[in-house]
């Protein structure tokens, strides 16, 4: 997934770079420049010696030496003043001067903290805006996989207008559509009983249940001196089963692709929009039966900005429905009702809601 947040331990991420939030020394500290330091071992204090130290905003790298992570990007934030000395610009320098070193060196993924968000006092939910926003400006011209990674769980979106309508539309739709699904499942239940009741007595079968298929169900009741099971059997191997195959709808690939092409759009343009990796959509190109998961599906759907009733069109060619007893699938139902598309800020949504993001859905370990 080109860009991601997670629930993770920087230190153990197996990623080509780590980002390490350091102080204007480079010379180890608290937090997640201490942790860092810790389990690279004293080798990356003697490199960083070699280094001068670090402007505020900028960024300088070293080797990995005992981490998973082949290098350490090292970049000092702005201390938070109140937000009137530039704390904003310098924060986004941070993560696009570390963004151009791990492009510089070739790597294929990077991990950042939350870069300032600890002991130097910036806001989460701004420092997160800014971290999302510049990330995003990157990966518009670089394959890169990015990951923001989060050490413990906090509530950094509570405070946005899109996390308070979601959570409210969530809250008014997800208990009773729950209530309802358990209401109609103990209604279907008691129907089977009572069929079951009706069909069976005393082991014998009293009473026919009709087929799925309407045409074997009329071959059943025209058939003259046949056992209850006997007309069925022969009326399916009666059904011309190339025929009925060539009725099946376009798959999901093929659907996606036509849409793409309908809206003019290019590949590259589409799955960018969607947050989804160079190489699975090549999958999905190349595979006519590619078989997405759910989140996968929804970004597309995202990218091209179909309708509800468009989306869940295309959901249905990969095999998935949007129901109103899952807080992931309301979520979903909400951002197309209401046409938005910003996948990187659903995704802080559903980071806060600890479901699913839209994207590839890559994780690392």
């Amino acid at each position: 997934m080109p860009f991601e947040i997670v629930r993770n331990d920087i230190t153990r991420m197996k990623v080509t770079a780590i980002v390490n939030a350091a102080n204007n020394s480079l010379l180890g500290g608290g937090g997640v420049d201490g942790a860092i330091h810790k389990a690279a071992g004293p080798e990356l204090l003697a490199e960083c010696r070699t280094l001068n130290g670090c402007e505020t905003g900028q960024a300088k790298i070293t080797n990995g030496y005992n981490l998973p992570a082949k290098y350490v990007i090292h970049t000092v934030g702005p201390v938070w003043q109140g937000g009137n000395a530039h704390e904003r610009e310098l924060l986004a320098s941070c993560y696009r001067t570390s963004l151009k070193l791990a492009a510089e060196y070739q790597c294929e993924s990077a991990a950042f903290p939350l870069i300032s968000a600890g002991a130097y006092g910036y806001p989460k939910e701004e420092a997160m805006d800014v971290a999302v926003e510049t990330i995003r400006e990157f990966l518009e011209n670089h394959d890169m996989t990015v990951y923001l990674a989060v050490f413990s769980r906090g509530a950094f979106f509570e405070g946005k207008k899109l996390f308070r309508d979601i959570r409210e539309y969530v809250d008014d739709h997800y208990v009773e559509s729950v209530l309802e699904e358990n209401s109609r499942g103990r209604r279907h239940a008691r129907m089977l009983r009572e069929q079951r009741d009706l069909y069976i007595s005393d082991g014998q079968p009293i009473l026919n249940v009709p087929s799925l298929l309407p045409e074997a169900s009329e071959a059943a009741r025209k058939a003259p001196g046949k056992s209850s099971g006997a007309p069925l059997a022969g009326a399916v191997r009666d059904v011309d089963w190339k025929e009925l195959l060539k009725q099946t709808d376009e798959g999901f690939s093929q659907t996606l692709l036509r849409m793409i092409d309908e809206r003019g759009m290019k590949d590259a343009e589409c799955y960018k929009k969607a947050n989804v990796d160079r190489r699975l959509f090549s999958k999905i190109r190349s595979d006519p039966g590619y078989k997405p998961s759910k989140p996968t599906a929804c970004a597309f759907a995202m990218a091209l900005e179909l309708s509800l009733p468009e989306t869940r069109k295309l959901l249905d060619r990969a095999g998935f429905t949007l129901s109103r007893s899952s807080e992931f699938d309301l979520i979903m139902e909400y951002c197309f009702r209401n046409r938005f598309y910003d996948v990187l800020q659903i995704n802080e949504v559903l980071f806060d809601f600890d479901l699913p993001l839209l994207g590839s859905g890559g994780k690392a370990s």
